[in-house]
């Protein structure tokens, strides 16, 4: 079974810059942590900064809008993810708590729909 791996931390923990030390360090984790893997990981990728990002909003009666940022104002941004192949959800578990991130960020776990 496939699940997303989702990593959440303030990005203003990090300095507002991309090649800060502590970026650099946690980035090379995730490197290695993706060689360490396998054909277990499917897909994965750091995403730019929240500042970067666009939401297109959806009304009841199907108007869109679209705004600079995410949509909701949070500490936490989405800042990664992985796609895993994992035998169940314990095992998806024990690859998140080897996700390297901040102290006080978070990595969430959901099973992915597969099939069409």
């Amino acid at each position: 079974m496939q699940y997303m791996v989702l990593i959440y931390e303030d990005e203003a923990g990090y300095g507002g810059k991309e090649d800060s030390p502590e970026l650099k360090a946690i980035v090379a984790k995730h490197y290695a942590l993706a060689g360490e893997l396998g054909d277990k990981l499917v897909a994965g990728s750091g995403l730019m900064s929240v500042t970067t990002a666009t939401t297109v909003r959806t009304a009841p009666d199907g108007s869109q809008t679209i705004h600079d940022g995410p949509f909701a104002e949070t500490r936490e941004q989405l800042g990664g993810f992985y796609l895993i192949e994992a035998q169940d959800l314990d095992e998806a578990i024990a690859f998140a708590k080897r996700v390297p991130i901040r102290l006080g960020g978070s990595v969430e776990v959901r099973p992915a729909i597969m099939g069409g």
